[in-house]
């Protein structure tokens, strides 16, 4: 089980599960951003979870 309390800023984690719902194969993901920010999500492949958390970041570090 992970616990994101445990990442340190710049740290990942993830672990693949078999979902209960869909019956399929998904990565649990979670990221701690440099400036202390969580990011989270469930995806089919560990690349699309951190294709996610690069659009993330992108939308996140822009100028409003």
């Amino acid at each position: 089980m992970l616990n994101p309390k445990n990442l340190a800023n710049g740290q990942e984690q993830h672990e693949t599960f078999k979902s209960s719902v869909t019956r399929k194969k998904a990565v649990q993901y979670d990221y701690r951003h440099t400036d202390g920010e969580l990011f989270s999500c469930i995806k089919p492949t560990l690349e699309a979870c951190r294709q996610a958390k690069e659009n993330w970041i992108k939308k996140t570090t822009q100028p409003h």
